[in-house]
């Protein structure tokens, strides 16, 4: 079966397997994936992950840790600037403080908060709580 989107198709299984209170699912891997995850990894949403070979394919297993309420991608990709980060907070998540905004920068895939931090923009790949 061909995905036209990686990202999306594993985020709605981790999503689904999380409200099915499952504590791993297996997802298809990609660069991409792989960094989102590892975002998601370091801020606790996810225990831990870890891949291997399946034929041509590299299936990543994810481990849940129960503390995502919902997760998804941002379709089209919007181009985020420094001046519009409450903008983009108010529409995807919940409060001010709960949950992330993964961004694809100049220096490679970072939270929100770190992008404010780093005063970059970038476009606006995920979300998050």
């Amino acid at each position: 079966m061909t995905l036209n989107d990686t990202l999306a198709n594993a985020l709605s299984r981790i999503e689904q397997h999380e409200k099915l209170g499952r504590k791993e699912c297996a997802v298809e891997s990609s660069k991409l994936v792989k960094n989102v995850l590892g975002i998601l990894k370091q801020f606790g949403y996810i225990k831990d992950f870890s891949a291997k070979k399946e034929g041509a394919k590299e299936i990543l297993t994810v481990q849940l840790s129960g503390a995502i309420n919902s997760v998804g991608v941002v379709k089209p990709r919007f181009p985020l600037q420094t001046a519009t980060f409450t903008k983009w907070e108010k529409r995807y998540l919940p409060s001010k403080d709960m949950g992330i905004l993964v961004l694809s920068t100049v220096e490679g895939l970072m939270d929100h908060a770190k992008a404010k931090e780093k005063h970059m923009g970038g476009r606006i790949l995920a979300y998050c709580y």
